[in-house]
């Protein structure tokens, strides 16, 4: 918005300038009985150039055009106006004061004719003081303007620091838990060829050297793991809040407790857990959780209700919970929900989280099973 008005606001500057410098320069004519070449026409224009680049010192505008006004009066006195209200705006208003003043001051020694003080004593100290006041409020409506600009700024740039934040935390906890799990199987797979291959006697030697190649690349593969996964865990202390859930953990324990603590919850699953990826079932215990845990929060008292698909093609999850009291105020990050769409974005899925209807709030997941291997044209 700054950028587009600002182009606006100095194409208005600039025809109110140059049109109150044709002004000066005809009422200076008129006193001189016609004549364009006088001293004060050719003041009127230097006091309007001057006016017109904003990046001169202050005193290169205000001083020229308080000397001219006080010369030649009431003529040049929509410059000077200008001028004052620069420097009531850009916070110098006891030097507006002192050129007015001085202006006022000067005006007293030349003829009637031109002087401010002529017809009506007052009237030009009143349009003296509306350019003050005028200059005063500008600036500070510019100055505010400016530090809620800078204000919204920070906080946007905040925001982002702070999801971005959450973001890497819960990627950190997807490479640990997957790291425990993956780990976990591929040691399994080494211990069981290893025992495969202490008999190898009783085996045909192509299969014992399968065994061995087995033996090695899964070996290989959990020491690759390691390496990769293991390098994206945070290496600093972990808050107890914050450590690793046991893996694979049921999602009627997390029902159990909320019950226990006196949430009403309502838990329906479609399927077996077994058919979803180990990783399907590690967010759906993470969105369990982040749901009951906001539910707490924003809607005590109101019933929970879950419902979880594992089957094929995808795994969903939809938890929706009614209207309640919301808890006692708590330091919230206020970014689980953040860090829960980079989970299950991550796994190719989508998150939705938002009003139900009925003052009810609602959070469902999708996400999709990955495809066969026979489908992808790898033979196992």
């Amino acid at each position: 918005m700054r950028r587009v008005s600002l182009p606006w606001g100095t194409c208005g500057r600039w025809c109110l300038v140059v049109l109150l410098t044709a002004l000066a320069v005809l009422n200076s004519a008129s006193t001189a009985g016609g004549r364009y070449v006088t001293p004060a026409t050719v003041a009127a224009v230097l006091c309007g150039a001057a006016l017109l680049v904003r990046r001169l010192p202050w005193y290169a505008s205000a001083v020229p055009a308080t000397a001219a006004t006080g010369l030649w009066g009431w003529p040049l006195l929509p410059l000077l106006l200008v001028a004052l209200f620069d420097l009531a705006a850009r916070r110098r208003a006891r030097v507006a004061v002192g050129c007015a003043a001085a202006a006022l001051g000067t005006n007293l020694l030349i003829p009637p004719a031109v002087s401010l003080w002529t017809p009506q004593q007052y009237g030009s100290t009143l349009f003296v003081l509306l350019a003050l006041v005028g200059g005063l409020w500008v600036g500070n409506r510019r100055r505010l303007l400016k530090a809620l600009g800078d204000q919204v700024e920070h906080l946007r740039v905040e925001r982002e620091l702070r999801e971005e934040a959450a973001r890497a935390a819960e990627r950190s906890r997807i490479a640990a838990e997957m790291h425990d799990v993956l780990a976990h199987r591929l040691s399994l797979i080494a211990l069981h060829t290893g025992v495969l291959a202490t008999r190898g006697e009783q085996l045909p030697a192509p299969v014992v050297e399968r065994l061995a190649l087995l033996r090695t690349a899964s070996t290989e593969a959990l020491a690759d793991l390691r390496d990769v996964l293991g390098a994206l865990r945070d290496p600093g202390p972990e808050p107890a809040e914050a450590a690793p859930v046991p893996v694979l953990r049921d999602v009627t324990a997390l029902v159990e407790q909320a019950r226990a603590a006196g949430q009403h919850t309502e838990l329906r699953v479609e399927g077996r857990p077994e058919e979803a990826p180990a990783a399907h079932r590690l967010a759906v215990h993470r969105l369990v959780q982040e749901a009951l845990t906001n539910a707490r929060k924003h809607a005590g008292g109101a019933p929970v209700r879950i419902q979880l698909c594992y089957r094929p093609p995808a795994t969903t999850v939809e938890v929706t919970n009614g209207p309640g009291s919301p808890a006692a105020p708590a330091v919230a990050s206020g970014f689980g929900l953040v860090g829960l769409r980079e989970r299950v974005t991550a796994l190719g899925g989508h998150l939705h989280a938002g009003p139900g209807g009925a003052g009810s709030w609602r959070l469902a997941a999708r996400i999709p099973h990955p495809a066969p291997l026979e489908q992808n044209g790898t033979r196992t």
